[in-house]
């Protein structure tokens, strides 16, 4: 009887899920998913809730009734049943009610704050996962069928990372100008660098000192999860990177677009600067297209730059292996650190990224399975009712506040009917491509200048702008396949870190981490600031 009492809570879960699996199936859920914008994932919700409800409810009979052992069985799938089905119906209710809430309470309060609180503040799965775990751990505290399950959070984090590798391409790099390649190289490693001498210098563990530095140094919340592992760090130490990294974010968020009108900063240059001290994304493009919202080239310069940080996080990787192994007393060798404590997961980072590079998920040239095509195709084309609405709004002289290559592109979108290259060029692929990328950034050039209010368009010519332009973008199924996979591995693996941070792992670490990620912060900052007014141009993009 106790066994079955133990395995009440994995029983409940599961047979609460088949429940939800039920009427979701039934279409019962839909109003509120559509009201959610989460619709399109009522499938997904389906089978995930009566695949993982069927495991939680023959797991939890099978526990109660077979003697606990050591094999391979209880170890890795019986005994941490239990706190995996929580996490998945906490990661489930963050994916498909608390983020959707909180993208359509922070689009509620746009018009008084003048800003997004949900990209702000970072407030999607990745913050909300953390959270929900700390203030279960911290208020009711882990359940004891749970603690096993909790374990395995590192582990679906590393599996998260490998996943990672399939949305970049060295294609990306092609973009970049020689000078800006050694620019975000510098100054990631010494920013990396700057960190570890900084926690030498205020006495702060090994641990701490390594995952802060790749969070400042590399790419943020991506980098803090891939080094964790490698120098051992505890979760409670990746909950102040991650913190330090938003918080910092935020600030320069506003200080970054007034800095740079002040200096006469150009939007190749200012894009160079924010894709280097920035480091969430979202910041980054929040920090781009308010320093410059009439077209997207800010944007784009200051994306290339920041996704470039990410190609050198396996080298920083590495880097932070023989650090750390130093630092630990170990004798190191290139055996040691290449073959013996290079991290198996970053190995398949590296794999999926190579093979990302060369094609096999989608064009080469991709951007996390995102590529364009221009090519002539009947799917590809705008609607009759768009057609019209577009001809007669340049007959009603609506375009007149466009500049001449905006006005062009939308006269060839209505003769064409579609965002493509010269008819007449079809044969010269790379001619034919080049102009019909150069229409499409004109045509989202004209959809940023009228979300600034720097022109007026009705509501339906900016729908079939934007429609017409949103045909061209193509995704890669395999990417978008491995990429959701990711993002429940990152969901849950972080639920499971924020569990294991409490209130006496917090006050531990005290306030240095913080000043060490400011001081980075600031200098990297400032001195990219010069770097950037010196060396880039306007010659970044191809």
């Amino acid at each position: 009887m106790s066994k079955v009492k133990e395995q009440m809570p994995t029983l409940i879960m599961g047979a609460g899920l088949l429940v939800y699996g039920l009427i979701a199936q039934s279409g019962a859920l839909l109003p509120i998913a559509q009201y959610l914008h989460t619709h399109k994932t009522l499938d997904l919700q389906v089978t995930m809730c009566l695949i993982v409800g069927c495991i939680a409810l023959a797991g939890a009979l099978v526990n109660s009734v077979r003697k606990p052992g050591h094999s391979n069985l209880d170890t890795f799938i019986l005994q941490p049943l239990g706190g995996i089905v929580l996490i998945l119906v906490m990661a489930m209710l963050i994916r498909w009610y608390a983020e959707p809430l909180m993208k359509i309470i922070s689009q509620s309060l746009q018009p008084i704050l003048g800003f997004k609180i949900y990209k702000v503040l970072n407030l999607n799965y990745v913050v909300l996962g953390i959270l929900a775990g700390v203030v279960l751990t911290n208020t009711w505290g882990i359940p004891k069928f749970a603690a096993p399950g909790v374990k395995c959070a590192r582990f679906v984090l590393k599996m998260g990372v490998i996943m990672l590798g399939a949305r970049y391409s060295f294609a990306e790099l092609a973009k970049l100008g020689v000078y800006s390649v050694f620019l975000v190289g510098f100054f990631v490693l010494g920013t990396v660098f700057l960190v570890l001498w900084l926690g030498n210098i205020f006495k702060q563990p090994k641990s701490m000192t390594g995952v802060l530095s790749a969070g400042m140094g590399v790419c943020g919340v991506s980098a803090t999860v891939a080094v964790a592992p490698v120098v051992k760090a505890k979760s409670s130490e990746m909950a102040y990177t991650i913190g330090t990294i938003l918080s910092f974010g935020i600030v320069c968020m506003f200080i970054f677009p007034t800095i740079g009108k002040l200096a006469g900063m150009s939007p190749v240059q200012f894009g160079a600067w924010a894709g280097t001290g920035i480091l969430n994304s979202a910041q980054v493009a929040a920090a781009a297209l308010a320093f410059n919202a009439v077209d997207i080239e800010t944007l784009k310069v200051a994306e290339i730059f920041n996704i470039t940080r990410v190609l050198f996080l396996p080298i920083i990787v590495l880097v932070l292996a023989t650090w750390f192994g130093k630092e630990s007393g170990h004798k190191l060798s290139f055996k040691t650190v290449v073959i013996d404590k290079f991290p198996v997961f970053i190995i398949g980072f590296l794999i999926l990224f190579f093979l990302s590079s060369i094609g096999m998920f989608s064009p080469p040239s991709h951007y996390k399975g995102k590529y364009i095509d221009v090519s002539y195709n009947d799917r590809t084309q705008v609607t009759h009712e768009e057609w019209e609405t577009l001809n007669n709004a340049i007959a009603a002289g609506e375009f007149s506040g466009l500049t001449p290559k905006q006005l062009e592109a939308v006269t060839d979108l209505v003769k064409q009917r579609q965002v493509a290259g010269n008819f007449e060029d079809r044969g010269n692929k790379k001619e034919f491509d080049h102009v019909g990328r150069a229409r499409m950034t004109q045509l989202e050039g004209i959809l940023a200048a009228a979300k600034a209010k720097q022109i007026q368009l009705s509501a339906d010519v900016k729908s079939a702008i934007k429609h017409a332009v949103k045909q061209v973008h193509k995704k890669s199924k395999t990417v978008v396949t491995l990429t959701d996979f990711m993002i429940w591995f990152f969901a849950f693996g972080l639920i499971g870190l924020g569990m294991q941070i409490t209130k006496k792992s917090i006050t531990q670490a005290g306030g240095w981490p913080i000043v060490m990620g400011v001081i980075a912060g600031i200098t990297k900052a400032t001195l990219s600031f010069f770097v950037v007014l010196w060396l880039i141009k306007d010659v970044v993009l191809n």
